[in-house]
């Protein structure tokens, strides 16, 4: 099969390796950029949890000066990889949906506890602070990255993509369905992808490709990548 992977290089490469391995034919097209913010390091002995709604979030901070043994609540099993490798012991998970981690940190960490460190990008789908504050909790929130749409492709690619129209289309995020959407219109390419199945993490994520016809579309939680092509 054709995929077309479209997260940032370093956050594919694993996945390329993995599907090429399998025999398949993998395209990359990174339709957002990350990019690291400055930001004013608070006192992180101050906090009791931390709160990740992103992988970036957590590869964007310096968690040197961190308690790793802190109550650490990741909005999916992607963040929850990252956070691990950065040390991090007490860790909370939800499945990919920020609602689901609300009611995880309303479940396991009392308002008694002590503060609250909620590290995201610029721009959020939910205001899980705010929500927060308002059930009592005291919150601070660190904006440590910004994302960035690619507005421009290759005359290379969009003649590849043409020629080989993938069978599956991976969607990590709603900025990254949105890139895409944008990037679709602006080259001509909306009507072509009827023989395509969609996967995308959430159905936030997939509404925004509402208007393109795709052969399926499925939603799934990262890691279950290689486990959906069994399912086309």
């Amino acid at each position: 099969m054709h995929i077309l992977l479209t997260r940032p290089l370093e956050d594919s490469k694993e996945l390329i390796m993995r599907f090429k391995s399998l025999g398949h034919k993998v395209s990359h097209l990174p339709v957002i950029n990350i990019k690291k913010k400055d930001y004013d390091e608070p006192n992180f002995e101050e906090f009791k949890g931390i709160i990740f709604t992103s992988s970036n979030a957590v590869k964007n901070l310096d968690t040197s000066k961190i308690n790793k043994n802190i109550f650490c609540f990741c909005v999916g099993n992607a963040t929850e990889k990252i956070s691990k490798e950065k040390g991090f012991q007490n860790i909370y998970t939800a499945e990919g949906n920020v609602s689901n981690l609300k009611e995880i940190i309303l479940q396991n960490f009392d308002t008694k506890n002590g503060n609250l460190l909620y590290v995201s990008g610029e721009v959020i789908s939910k205001e899980l602070d705010k929500e927060l504050k308002s059930e009592g909790y005291s919150i601070k929130r660190l904006v440590n990255y910004s994302v960035n749409s690619n507005e421009k492709l290759s005359d290379e690619f969009i003649e590849q993509l043409k020629t080989s129209i993938p069978e599956i289309v991976f969607i990590y995020s709603e900025n990254s369905a949105r890139s895409y959407l944008n990037l679709l219109k602006k080259y001509n390419l909306i009507d072509n992808w009827m023989d395509t199945n969609l996967m995308c993490l959430g159905e936030k994520t997939s509404s925004v490709l509402n208007e393109i016809k795709w052969k399926k579309i499925f939603l799934f939680n990262p890691g279950e990548e290689e486990y959906l092509l069994y399912k086309i």
